[in-house]
């Protein structure tokens, strides 16, 4: 497993990260045991960025990862977020609900100071008011945490949380189907040393090239019941697009997929070859996932000639059908 400088820190990581949503059962119920054999092939191919939040299963998955953590004695930097649950969401942004939220992941988590908090997608006035940076960096100093970024859905949201000087990362969606950073946000995080985390590199799993129409998930999935919005930003559903339509273009870019490589490998080295990028936080719910996501790691750029194809595609089918501000 290769790994990238995660810039203002000096720490290095994996650059495929592990998403752990799916940990609290937000993708469907997935059960103890299964989530402690996914975070034991993550340890075991490498992968020590790990990626949660505390509204995933309502801090189950910040628990299931203590808990594999301390029984394997691994050391993974665990990154969490902040900023979406009730006390907080949408108006409840006091310093003081901030930091009682922090330190329920830390108890979750089973730690004194946590690795990486990022803000989790707050409100885009409660970003250019730019207190809550402040607050982030009066935790840093308390010991709470060791260093802090944000997680957004825009790019002009990332531009706000850019301009705070001591943040260490931006978490971003960023795929196939999600490329308008490469020119509006990379050149400003690169200038900043501000690492850029790839979310959502499958959009949603439809990269993966194993959907089709008609497909249906669980009740308790947001491919589900998120499919327009309904419960939070679509833009964290299928990338911003109808479920339909990136069916129609993810069989538009089969022929594209390099011999021997996977759409999913595919799509994950695309984003791996983008210097500004410091990890990719790929999510799993069988350990043979994580064993495919890992391998992008050892594969080979893919060819410009592709990049240059994949970029005029984003640009002429993908982008005009996306339904949300990106």
């Amino acid at each position: 497993m290769k790994k990238r400088l995660l810039k203002k820190t000096g720490v290095e990581i994996s650059e495929i990260g592990l998403g752990c949503w799916q940990l609290g059962g937000d993708f469907g119920p997935l059960g103890h045991d299964r989530a402690q054999a996914i975070l034991r092939e993550a340890h075991r191919q490498g992968i020590n960025f790990w990626d949660t939040a505390d509204v995933y299963g309502s801090g189950q998955s910040e628990s299931r990862i203590a808990e594999f953590v301390e029984s394997h004695n691994a050391k993974p930097v665990i990154t969490t977020k902040v900023g979406r649950n009730p006390t907080l969401y949408p108006d409840g942004y006091t310093k003081e609900n901030v930091r009682k939220s922090i330190e329920g992941s830390a108890r979750r988590l089973r730690v004194a100071t946590i690795d990486l908090v990022q803000l989790h997608c707050v409100p885009p006035d409660v970003l250019e008011a730019g207190d809550i940076f402040e607050w982030m960096e009066d935790f840093q100093e308390q010991g709470l945490i060791k260093s802090f970024g944000a997680s957004v859905e825009t790019i002009d949201e990332a531009r706000i949380a850019a301009a705070s000087p001591k943040l260490v990362s931006l978490q971003i969606i960023f795929n196939v189907f999600r490329q308008s950073a490469i020119s509006e946000l990379f050149p400003l995080a690169v200038a900043n040393d501000v690492a850029i985390i790839a979310r959502l590199p499958l959009a949603s799993g439809v990269l993966s090239g194993k959907m089709v129409h008609g497909q249906t998930f669980a009740d308790t999935d947001h491919r589900q019941y998120n499919r327009r919005g309904e419960a939070f930003s679509q833009g964290e559903t299928f990338a911003g697009l109808g479920f339909d339509t990136a069916i129609d273009l993810v069989e538009e870019l089969r022929p594209l997929v390099p011999e021997g490589m996977t759409m999913a490998q595919m799509a994950m080295r695309w984003i791996l070859d983008h210097p500004a990028v410091t990890t990719v936080i790929a999510g799993a719910s069988r350990p043979e996932q994580v064993v495919e996501n890992a391998s992008v790691s050892s594969l080979q750029p893919l060819p410009e000639e592709l990049h240059e194809k994949l970029s005029a595609f984003y640009t002429s089918k993908v982008e005009p059908a996306i339904q949300v501000p990106v």
